[in-house]
């Protein structure tokens, strides 16, 4: 017997909608089956009226940037004045002010549609480098916070060792790197998987980790089968310091070394080189293209296009939360696309949010998610088809309501395991979302 039963007023199934779906949730939080056609729901039935689709997949998260919202926005400055205010910020963190942080920004993604968001984490040590008594203590803050947010997280652990190529780690970054990446392979081997949150890999980018040490990451990945994330060619300044140290671009670094493969995701691969884009394309490196980011910080439009038809799998993230709205991601692909271009239809619907579900959680490690199908994790959220922005297409273009159409505030229904996190636009385990971010944000701006 199934333990919950929805009925999907419209369910979007990967290539079409469908009208009046029962989804049959099992007792271990997986969709035991789909059935069509049932034009009104059965009884005791959990009502969910709009476009359900699956859970939205945040593929590159920073949580703690929440708190930098609107602060790097006052006047102008560059990604290097942007990046003095998140050290400032970085400093003020505690385990325990980033599990308040965290849980409230989980929140606002669950508010969102965001079922699981991978977090790619750098804050390791208290100010000045020294471990906590549980060296893992910031990793299992975030961790928490997923769990008391109601999410699943891919807590992408990140090596961080450097402030360059041949330099050493500056005074803010110190609380950042282990020294080494055997020194980091050890401490994260400390963190377990556990139901909501799985363990992967991170490389900050080339500039952070030494040239020699990458390998080292690389293999603790590879041993382990799971994800592992690079911030790649993000900025102009990072590939010609590449060229200068290596006589190389940054993809043709990790290439050298064993990075590039099917569970390694670039993020930004902004500023790519044709050979950059066959060699990430060839191995099915995936790209994690975080527009709202890449705007706000004026880092440029990356080829991903190109890189999809390369071979290359599409995942969004909302990156530094400038704004937390995968929809929004999803729409900016496609319309800065069209600003470069000067031609439209890139991507359709239905290819966009594949991006930013199934795309996605594979890209985190879960393959699993993302999919209305039996089988599948039961995480879904639904978008209100009646609000002032979606009210008036047709429902069987729901797809297209939804990327082109909706923002974040259309969500209505978040579910994760087959269990009720956000309803009717509120969040079950968060009660004041804006007060806990409040809060927690004054708490790190210090």
């Amino acid at each position: 017997m199934p333990l919950t039963t929805y009925w999907l007023e419209h369910a979007w199934l990967a290539a079409h909608v469908e009208p009046g779906v029962a989804l049959d949730v099992s007792a271990d939080g997986r969709i035991a089956a789909l059935r069509a056609g049932v034009e009104t729901p059965p009884p005791g039935a959990e009502v969910l009226r709009g476009l359900t689709v699956p859970g939205l997949a945040n593929a590159h998260s920073h949580a703690f940037h929440r708190a930098l919202r609107s602060l790097v926005q006052v006047g102008s400055g560059t990604f290097w004045t942007w990046r003095e205010f998140m050290y400032q910020v970085a400093q003020n963190l505690t385990p325990d002010t980033y599990f308040a942080l965290a849980r409230a920004v989980y929140a606002e993604m669950a508010l969102a549609g965001v079922t699981n968001v991978g977090e790619f984490h750098y804050v390791h040590h208290a100010p000045g480098g020294a471990p906590y008594a549980d060296p893992n203590a910031m990793g299992e803050a975030l961790i928490e916070a997923a769990a008391a947010a109601g999410i699943r997280i891919t807590l992408l652990d990140t090596a961080y060792l450097a402030a360059g190529f041949g330099e050493a780690p500056n005074p803010h970054q110190l609380r950042f790197s282990d020294g080494s990446a055997d020194a980091w392979a050890e401490r994260v081997s400390g963190l377990k998987p556990r139901e909501h949150a799985l363990i992967g890999a991170a490389i900050h980018s080339v500039r952070a980790v030494p040239a020699g040490q990458l390998a080292t990451v690389a293999r603790w990945a590879e041993e382990r089968r799971a994800p592992l994330h690079v911030h790649l060619s993000e900025q102009t300044a990072e590939n010609e310091a590449c060229q200068a140290a290596h006589g190389r671009t940054p993809t043709q670094l990790l290439a050298d070394h064993g990075v590039l493969g099917p569970r390694t995701t670039g993020v930004h691969n902004t500023h790519l080189t044709d050979v950059d884009i066959a060699l990430l394309g060839g191995s099915a490196t995936g790209t994690c293209m975080c527009p709202t980011t890449e705007r706000d910080l004026a880092d440029g439009i990356g080829p991903a296009g190109r890189l999809q038809r390369a071979g290359s799998p599409l995942s969004l993230g909302s990156d530094s939360h400038a704004v937390i709205d995968l929809l929004e991601e999803a729409r900016a692909m496609e319309l800065n696309e069209r600003l470069r271009s000067h031609t439209r239809g890139h991507w359709t619907a239905n290819a966009l949010l594949t991006a930013a579900t199934a795309d996605g959680h594979a890209a985190l490690g879960r393959p699993d998610a993302g999919r209305l199908e039996a089988g599948a994790l039961a995480d879904f959220t639904t978008i209100a088809l009646d609000s002032v922005r979606t009210a008036g297409p047709l429902p069987r273009l729901g797809a297209e309501t939804a990327v082109f159409a909706a923002t974040a505030a259309d969500v209505r229904h978040t579910v994760v395991a087959g269990r009720h996190i956000v309803r009717d636009g509120a969040h079950t385990l968060v009660p004041d979302v804006p007060s806990a971010l409040s809060a927690s944000i004054a708490a790190v701006r210090g």
